[in-house]
């Protein structure tokens, strides 16, 4: 039986390249259940779905730096493959190629997650910007509702409370539910 694909699984592979958050071929393939081969296929035969903007090829600075920063890519040391990263759009054109159960729920997992970010950046930007100490607490309870409904699958709570602990590169964020 197929387990659906959770946010957590799709935003930690979610990276940042070129101003840009992206997901490589090789975590696409992952997410998706096939081989990376598979989904360069599928974009090679369908290039007319793929114009400038959607996926770019990692240059040999990127695919070094990445390899040095994450553990996961550490098999792309040695390769002599160019990695390709899906923009936004790019996993959204994929999706209209791949077919099946898994790749609906994949994709759906995608398309939510990419929401729930920018709405999580959106709030926390307004946060940032504002001096007004109830609208301060309004977006503080509001960043806690969204990530507590992205999580709430695997929160650990005892009787009393439910705490959730994220680090964005720019903010610490604690949100505890009181019960």
């Amino acid at each position: 039986m197929n387990h659906p694909v959770k946010f957590e699984h799709i935003e930690s592979k979610v990276i940042d390249l070129r101003n840009q958050k992206v997901i490589l071929d090789s975590d696409v393939a992952v997410l998706y259940g096939v081989q990376t081969k598979e989904i360069n296929q599928a974009v090679k035969n369908n290039p007319d779905k793929f114009p400038k903007g959607y996926i770019f090829s990692l240059t040999t600075v990127e695919k070094t730096e990445l390899v040095k920063i994450f553990d996961r890519f550490n098999s792309l040391k040695h390769s002599t493959a160019t990695p390709k990263a899906f923009t936004e759009k790019g996993l959204y054109m994929l999706a209209t190629i791949l077919k099946g159960e898994k790749a609906t729920q994949t994709t759906v997992a995608i398309i939510e997650t990419y929401a729930n970010l920018k709405n999580i950046s959106r709030t926390i930007n307004e946060l940032s910007k504002t001096n007004d100490e109830n609208k301060k607490q309004q977006l503080l309870k509001k960043s806690g509702e969204m990530i507590a409904e992205i999580f709430d699958n695997d929160l650990t709570t005892d009787e009393s409370e439910t705490s959730i602990e994220l680090n964005f590169a720019v903010l610490k964020f604690k949100h505890t539910i009181n019960k």
